[in-house]
Order: structure tokens, then C-alpha cells, then sequence
């Protein structure tokens, strides 16, 4: 079982950054591949970014390429994702979420991220 805390959701002007973090817990961290998902109002959910267990494999949706980056420190059990250059467009819930094998059941509660233009 892993349960899974995001923070660092905020309201932004459209060009600066913010940086969001899941703390998850449980001592088996490293055995998961990590993701990021969004949501935006009247919109369904839709991927961001993914990060293996040990990190060395990352992978983006095409609308965050570039301006997004995806990272964890499993020593903190943490998985972060460095927006920068946001855009009114990139407003949204965004969620973690944990998986492996293939089934990506654990989902955090999600935080808001709000970007002015």
C-alpha cells in the first residue's frame, strides 16, 4: 500500500514556475515508476510526465516538453516536477500517481495549480 501527498500548488502569472512534490510512504519507494497527471475544469484527466523507479527513464506528453521537468529522490521517498514557463493552459488539479507491472493504482489527492495570464 502507498499512499501518496502532493504540495506545492499555488496561483502564478503566465512565465514563472513553481515546483510540485509527492511524498509518498511505505519503504518500497524506489520499486515504483512515478507519474504526474492533470486535470483542468470540464477536462479528463490526462498524463504529464512519468519517471522510472531508479530514474533514469522520463517521458513527457508533448504539451509539457521542454518546459517541464520530472525527478525523485528516493532517499525522501519524494517525486517532484519542476514547472517552468507556465501557461494559463497548464491550470489545473495535478495529481501523483504510483505504480508498477503495469497497474498504476495509487493516486494522491491532487493539488491546484492556477496560472494567471
Amino acid at each position: 500500500q502507498v499512499q501518496l501527498v502532493e504540495s506545492g500548488g499555488g496561483l502564478v502569472q503566465a512565465g514563472a514556475s513553481l515546483r510540485l512534490s509527492c511524498e509518498a510512504s511505505g519503504r518500497t519507494f524506489s520499486s515504483y515508476n512515478m507519474r504526474w497527471y492533470r486535470q483542468a475544469p470540464g477536462k479528463g484527466r490526462e498524463f504529464v510526465a512519468h519517471i522510472s523507479g531508479n530514474g533514469g527513464v522520463t517521458s513527457y506528453a508533448g504539451s509539457v516538453e521542454g518546459r517541464f521537468i520530472i525527478s525523485r529522490d528516493n532517499a525522501k521517498n519524494t517525486v517532484y516536477l519542476q514547472m517552468n514557463r507556465l501557461k494559463p493552459e497548464d491550470t489545473a488539479i495535478y495529481y501523483c500517481n504510483a505504480g508498477s507491472r503495469g497497474i498504476y493504482d495509487y493516486w494522491g489527492q491532487g493539488t491546484q495549480v492556477t496560472v494567471s495570464s
